[in-house]
């Protein structure tokens, strides 16, 4: 008998021994045997290889700011467990989260008994997602975060107002496929029938893919770059300013507290899916509240300052994509500094390429490495490393003491990327 969060927490974290297992099957049945939570939502369900977070905070806080209501169902999380449920970007309280393995944990142990086989972790989460925003909070949105891909993803079994594919990466590639066109069919696959989609895609054997999907199931498609577009991007001191034209009138200016080009793909794409909501009378939102909304978004461990002597930023750039992101924000904001790098990865990723990378605007970089089953040795990762100036430690907080020592000009910067795993625990430690 599960009586407390600790409890709770370890049940949930035990269900990790059963792997990743792709199929929507072991979901249905547990939401069948909760009554179908899901149906009761009016969800947006949000794929892509990067920027899905940031692309369900604009959503929130847009929302929120029209005076919704709004569960968020994300992964991983930076601060507590929790925050993976949220409303109104405040993450589940301890006793919610118990009472909810207490509700579903009998279901999950019959699952057990059936040839359908164990609930993984992120199933287990997922159907609590649905079960806390669907009955117990009854929000007026919902909006999901896939955990992995998109066709066999656990959040798949919700029909939402809309879907979005943020982008087309090479990322988790011994699950999803090795080409673009593989990658880009497990995203599609969220797309459902008649359910309008919104990309921010570009390769055009990725958007080949979604346009033949989009079409296969009578789905309106959207094309960031096509259909709705950005116009007079500027980077701005703290954050980024520009114009949204869109099939349902224009943004003049729209300014983003987050940095970032690929800040301004993410907001498109949010204020598009609001907008069309909008048309559709799906929802009440006025063109003030949305700007508002996309003003006041801010999303951890996305290129965030959390130090000013000397300057640091952490920045969860987990894959190559995420390390293209970040090198050109740098050189769009930080030009003129002096960068020092700290970097740690996991085992899954295409290292080599983002260490390659990352020594291309580097004035130094050291290599760690952190306490998780997959993460990779700094020893490794230094070993990939050509740069003149390298220096490893596989112990990360003496990793970031050496660097900040070494920081010590005026135009020195520090900035810790790689795993959100990593950056999670970073971001505990430096903010403490």
């Amino acid at each position: 008998m599960i009586t407390t969060y600790e409890e709770a927490l370890d049940w949930i974290h035990n269900r990790l021994r059963f792997g990743i297992k792709p199929g929507l099957e072991r979901m249905e049945w547990m939401l069948e045997q909760l009554d179908f939570p899901q149906q009761n939502l009016n969800a947006i369900h949000v794929a892509g290889t990067n920027g899905k977070g940031s692309t369900v905070s604009y959503l929130r806080n847009m929302l929120e700011e029209a005076g919704y209501k709004v569960g968020t169902f994300t992964s991983p999380y930076i601060e507590t467990f929790n925050e993976r449920i949220s409303v109104n970007g405040k993450p589940i309280s301890n006793e919610a989260m118990t009472a909810l393995v207490q509700e579903i944990k009998p279901v999950v142990e019959r699952l057990e008994h059936t040839n359908l086989g164990s609930a993984t972790e992120f199933e287990v989460i997922t159907v609590m997602a649905f079960l806390y925003f669907g009955y117990h909070e009854s929000v007026d949105y919902a909006v999901f975060e896939t955990g992995l891909g998109g066709r066999y993803d656990s959040t798949n079994v919700v029909n939402p107002m809309v879907s979005i594919i943020t982008n087309i990466g090479f990322d988790h590639m011994a699950i999803l496929g090795d080409t673009v066109e593989e990658i880009a069919a497990e995203k599609a696959g969220i797309i459902k029938k008649e359910v309008p989609i919104i990309t921010g895609a570009e390769q055009v054997k990725a958007l080949d893919v979604i346009t033949e999907e989009a079409k296969s199931k009578q789905a309106s498609l959207f094309v960031l770059g096509k259909d709705f577009d950005i116009k007079n991007y500027e980077p701005l001191a703290n954050g980024e300013g520009f114009a949204l034209k869109m099939p349902y009138g224009t943004f003049e200016h729209l300014e983003l507290n987050m940095l970032g080009y690929h800040q301004v793909k993410n907001a498109a794409l949010a204020v598009m899916a609001v907008c069309y909501l909008k048309e559709k009378k799906k929802l009440s939102i006025s063109k003030e509240q949305m700007i508002k909304g996309i003003q006041h978004t801010k999303w951890n461990g996305r290129f965030e300052i959390v130090n000013e002597h000397p300057l640091t930023i952490i920045d969860g750039a987990h894959n190559a994509e995420g390390i293209d992101s970040l090198l050109s924000t740098l050189r769009l904001h930080y030009e003129d500094r002096s960068i020092h790098l700290v970097f740690s990865c996991l085992n899954d990723k295409s290292a080599d390429r983002m260490v390659q990378e990352l020594e291309t605007i580097a004035a130094s970089i050291t290599f760690t490495s952190f306490d998780f089953p997959r993460a990779r040795p700094a020893q490794e990762l230094y070993e990939m490393s050509t740069h003149h100036n390298k220096h490893m430690d596989e112990e990360w907080k003496k990793a970031i003491a050496y660097v900040k020592e070494k920081a010590t000009g005026e135009q020195d910067m520090v900035v810790i990327t790689g795993s959100l795993y990593f950056i999670s625990e970073v971001r505990a430690f430096l903010l403490k």
